[in-house]
């Protein structure tokens, strides 16, 4: 098929959800600044530098690199996302925080690379299901080799803890496996084995039952478990119809833990208010249609799932963020895409948008409309 302009609606989307992140960012880091001027100006490069001009170049070339090169190379993109993920294990290389193992430190760098190893879930489960389209409705082909890839993935996760990340990666499978037509009841039993297994944990896991508690009762502990949900609404309460102002944030200062990452959008409600907030969702829902169009208008079956797997993790992760800020759902500590910190996150998900854009030239009905 001919190869026609990228998606422009799609990058426009894109570009005002960057140019919101960025603004919002540099005023809830503004926090960190009235304490520590030097930590102030690293998050800044690391986010400024490392994570949007890394990504923006990487989706640059991601754009122009045909995405059939992804598939030619999806079981080692997927193998090495495996092993460098498990890396935050090796003594001197990873290193931990908040008694949580999933940094990685190279030349005073950190990273977590399980922002890798999602992309490379994407990328190879799509390959599988385009490689086996005909037999997917075969639970061998189809919900088994997602139990195993979940598996594999579990270990490595558990063992930091990151929940999270494994409650993202389970959501954005099972909806790439209900695309890709296998049999609803495979899908609804392997989603119950996840929700058993992810039960057992919490109840043997002391810290996720004290964010299960919050959760079902916000008030319970306000000074202990319930403190950042705490401020989070009160500070999205503050901001009312139209907000205090843009950089007008008092929580982000003594009040909201980590203002520029877990509570950013508690700070962007109490800036821009309420009609700020759903401006921002209204963007996100945007990129979730756009993307959606683009796949469905794609050439192949590879391509198809790829694209709706990499909107997919994005929609799935903003919306955990923005439900776990406002206590619809239990505190999670994902970063919300686009906007809070985290270089490699954001440089990753980037590049994914590339690919994205990529996609889009060889639209079935004009990438460029």
């Amino acid at each position: 098929m001919r190869e026609k302009k990228v998606d422009r609606f799609f990058l426009i989307i894109i570009g005002l959800l960057l140019t919101v992140g960025v603004a919002i960012f540099i005023s809830a880091s503004l926090g960190i600044l009235v304490k520590n001027e030097k930590l102030f100006l690293s998050v800044l490069f690391s986010q400024l530098v490392l994570g949007l001009g890394c990504g923006l170049v990487g989706m640059y070339f991601s754009s122009k690199i045909n995405y059939k090169f992804w598939r030619r190379y999806s079981f080692l993109i997927f193998l090495g996302s495996i092993l460098f993920t498990a890396a935050v294990f090796i003594p001197h290389f990873g290193w931990s925080h908040g008694g949580a193992q999933r940094w990685i430190q190279i030349a005073g760098i950190s990273f977590q690379p399980v922002e890798f190893l999602k992309f490379g879930f994407v990328i190879y489960f799509a390959s599988w299901f385009a490689s086996f389209k005909n037999k997917v409705q075969d639970f061998r082909f189809g919900v088994l080799p997602f139990i195993v890839m979940l598996a594999i993935i579990s270990v490595v996760l558990f063992k930091q803890p990151d929940t999270k990340s494994f409650i993202l990666i389970v959501a954005t499978g099972a909806s790439m496996l209900f695309i890709s037509g296998v049999p609803v009841k495979y899908i609804l039993g392997a989603s119950l084995g996840v929700a058993l297994l992810l039960g057992s944990l919490v109840f043997f896991t002391p810290y996720l039952q004290e964010r299960v508690k919050t959760f079902i009762d916000p008030s319970a502990d306000p000074q202990g478990s319930s403190y950042q949900i705490q401020q989070s609404l009160i500070a999205m309460g503050s901001g009312g119809i139209f907000g205090r102002g843009f950089g007008q944030s008092i929580q982000k200062f003594s009040y909201l833990p980590e203002p520029q990452g877990d509570s950013i959008f508690a700070v962007l409600g109490e800036e821009l208010g309420f009609v700020g907030t759903m401006g921002v969702i209204l963007l996100y829902l945007l990129f979730t249609l756009r993307g959606f169009r683009i796949a469905n208008n794609s050439p192949d079956l590879f391509s198809r799932l790829l694209v709706f797997g990499i909107v997919i993790l994005i929609t799935v992760q903003s919306f955990m963020h923005i439900a776990s800020v406002t206590g619809v759902f239990p505190l999670t500590g994902v970063p919300l895409p686009f906007m809070s910190q985290g270089g490699t996150s954001l440089m990753i998900y980037l590049i994914a948008v590339g690919i994205v854009l990529n996609v889009s030239k060889f639209s079935g009905k004009g990438g460029s409309k």
